[in-house]
């Protein structure tokens, strides 16, 4: 399967608009936004696993990393609620479920074959990086090489640049946001090239947003099965 994949085009997905698609799991669904690959792949979705629903144990070859935007998310090592921030790097494994429901964004197999570090943020964990206008509050998640990580909340009408040179990717979580001529609702995804403008004006409620300052694929990412891709990106 192929979605959004011409990483040097911009790409819109107003995920609160889509239906549910159903996950090899009983009780997971997922809003697809990008994916290169078949069941196993490059993908970035919204999951919503219903009240006691799991996955087995599975391994993490190419690496997970999720935000928690409802509910709470739980493994084997605790409970994550909603705000939390997880890096899973490659190689690592867990059995995720909710006993009473979540949801959450979640990207997989775009981690670079040597990042390995391992990162949980709970809310209120996160360091704040410098102030500038318009944000009330800000959160840095992770900064990396060619990487940087972050989670905004943006006052009623701000107008917001980004600063990004490799590309950019935002969600927005709650509120609304205007870019361009395109409103930008809660769970609307959009990611950007490099050199593409990222001037946004925050809705009269106001937003808040999750954002990615990166190439839209590393060059050195882990490779995929060859069972699972192959060069027209199908099973």
């Amino acid at each position: 399967m192929q979605l959004n994949t011409d990483l040097n085009q911009t790409a819109l997905v107003h995920a609160g608009q889509l239906d549910w698609v159903p996950s090899p799991s009983a009780g997971v669904d997922r809003r697809m936004l990008f994916r290169i690959g078949a069941e196993k792949a490059r993908a970035t979705s919204i999951v919503r696993y219903a009240p006691g629903s799991r996955f087995a144990r599975h391994l993490h070859p190419g690496g997970e990393e999720f935000l928690v935007l409802e509910g709470v998310f739980q493994d084997e090592t605790g409970d994550f609620p909603a705000g939390t921030y997880v890096r899973n790097p490659p190689g690592t494994a867990h059995a995720p479920g909710s006993d009473a429901g979540c949801t959450i964004f979640v990207r997989l197999w775009q981690f670079r074959a040597d990042d390995l570090v391992q990162i949980v943020i709970r809310p209120g964990q996160a360091e704040a990086p410098p102030g500038r206008q318009g944000v009330v509050s800000a959160q840095t998640l992770f900064t990396g090489t060619n990487e940087h990580v972050v989670c905004e909340d943006w006052s009623p009408d701000a107008k917001i640049e980004i600063p990004h040179h490799h590309g950019l990717e935002i969600l927005t979580i709650s509120g609304s946001v205007l870019y361009g001529d395109t409103q930008l609702e809660r769970w609307s995804w959009l990611r950007l090239p490099a050199g593409a403008p990222a001037h946004f004006q925050a809705g009269a409620e106001g937003a808040k947003v999750w954002y990615k300052s990166a190439p839209p694929l590393h060059a050195n990412l882990c490779p995929l099965p060859e069972a699972d891709y192959n060069e027209d990106g199908q099973k």
